[in-house]
Parts: C-alpha cells; sequence; structure tokens
C-alpha cells in the first residue's frame, strides 16, 4: 500500500512541478518579477523531491513510474493547457497544493503504520514545506482591506 501511495506522490509531485514550470514560464503583470521568482522557487521543491520518492518506491522493492502515460494515470493533479492570468495561476496551484497536502497526510499516516519511520519522516518534512507553499499562495491572493 505505501509504495502505491508513493507512486501516487511522484506522479503528482511531477505533475505539480510540471504546472508551475509553465506558470513561472507564463506568468504576467505588475508583479512580474516577485510572481516568477516566488514559482521558480516553488517549482524547484517540488522537483527536489522526485528522485526521493522514486528511491523511496524502489527500497521498498517496487518500481517507480517514469513515464508521462504512466504520471497522467496516477496523478491527483489535473493539467492545464490553457494561459491562465496571474491570479488564476495561483489559484489553481493553491488548490493543487491543498490536494497534495491532504494526500500528504495519508501518506505519512500509512508509512507510520507500516513502520516506514524514514519515509514517514520524509513525507512530514513535505507536509511542512506543503504548507507553508499553501501559506505564501493565500498571501498571494489575499487582497487587501482599505
Amino acid at each position: 500500500m505505501l509504495a502505491d501511495n508513493l507512486k501516487t506522490l511522484l506522479a503528482s509531485s511531477f505533475s505539480l512541478y510540471l504546472k508551475a514550470t509553465n506558470f513561472h514560464w507564463n506568468v504576467e503583470g505588475s508583479n512580474f518579477p516577485q510572481y516568477h521568482d516566488f514559482l521558480g522557487d516553488f517549482y524547484s521543491d517540488i522537483y527536489g523531491t522526485v528522485d526521493t520518492i522514486a528511491e523511496y518506491i524502489r527500497a521498498l522493492d517496487a518500481y517507480a513510474p517514469g513515464s508521462l502515460t504512466r504520471f497522467q494515470e496516477l496523478t491527483l493533479i489535473k493539467d492545464q493547457t490553457m494561459q491562465l492570468n496571474s491570479p488564476e495561476q495561483f489559484s489553481e496551484l493553491l488548490a493543487d497544493s491543498e490536494i497534495l497536502l491532504e494526500f500528504l497526510n495519508k501518506t505519512f499516516a500509512v508509512a507510520t503504520l507500516e513502520n516506514q519511520q524514514g519515509i514517514a519522516n520524509f513525507v512530514a518534512e513535505r507536509i511542512d514545506a506543503m504548507q507553508k507553499h499553501n501559506w505564501m499562495l493565500r498571501s498571494i491572493l489575499k487582497t487587501s482591506k482599505v
């Protein structure tokens, strides 16, 4: 079960990385420099987890998925092919990040149940990182009250 969760986590992380990269390349607006930098940091953080997740899958004696077709079958993150404005981009990333955060919490429970403490620790760190990303995304989307 844990290996299956990690396969979904791998595909979903890669999908979120790809979407954030697309938004990084195509963001526009008066806050472009800040948005571009934020998105670059966001996708870099997500991408930095991909290899570790795949290695944990292998450590559990399962095979890591490694094709776009298989990722598309496994991911929880919906693809985006339209060009969105920056508020739409950040709203979509927040919704996707919340989906991933919920799944990370489920995966943490499974890792703990299966007594895989190293994987549980890694997932706990990802939970903390996603909570911080979500806070930042919510802050970007918040409108000022004057």
